[in-house]
């Protein structure tokens, strides 16, 4: 049910499986929603949804580069279900933030509804992407007993609930599948009960 992927060894490999297999013809970036086609613009970037900082300080590495020595924390940073594509901006904007909620719409991405407090490091993403969001976060932490910090639990729980997965992301789920052999169990099961 909450297999790890073990065939994709290394984080370069997922890159090309990424942009060659799983976003071959396109797709959109997950904060902003926005569309791109098959050749990814300078804008676009891998982001992982499950921060890797918060995998680095589980394993006690310096950083990633001496993590790597490591073939578990390897099959983690390269599992397809926690990568997706995101404005490189917004990503490094992210960095390790938690998700939750943020009172108010201030905007400071222009039409972009993605907000960020830096003194409680939350993001907010829109609501088209929460779902996706919270199914990434429990198919890590339940596939790699990784930990999700307690105030952001009930929250994904909601997004999980109220934002269903789209076609799109059950096709997504389907091509992952071919390409490392897991699926991600909370796509497949959206009505069951999350219990980390």
């Amino acid at each position: 049910m909450y297999r790890p992927q073990t065939q994709i060894r290394s984080y370069q490999h997922a890159i090309r499986l990424f942009w060659r297999d799983i976003y071959r013809t396109g797709g959109k970036t997950l904060y902003s929603q926005q569309k791109f086609g098959p050749t990814k613009p300078d804008w676009i970037n891998v982001e992982h949804v499950y921060p890797m900082a918060w995998v680095v300080n589980k394993f006690n590495c310096l950083d990633r580069r001496d993590c790597r020595q490591r073939q578990q924390f390897n099959y983690i940073e390269s599992d397809l279900h926690n990568l997706y594509p995101s404005r490189r901006d917004l990503n490094m904007l992210r960095a390790s933030h938690s998700f939750g909620n943020i009172k108010g719409e201030l905007r400071l991405f222009g039409s972009f509804d993605f907000e960020i407090d830096n003194r409680r490091r939350i993001v907010e993403p829109a609501p088209a992407s929460q779902g996706e969001i919270a199914r990434a976060m429990f198919h890590m932490a339940k596939t790699y007993q990784l930990k999700i910090f307690s105030r952001q639990v009930e929250t994904l729980k909601y997004w999980h609930k109220v934002d269903q997965p789209s076609k799109e992301e059950m096709r997504r789920n389907d091509l992952i599948e071919e390409q490392q052999g897991t699926r991600n169990y909370f796509i497949d099961y959206p009505k069951k009960s999350v219990h980390l």
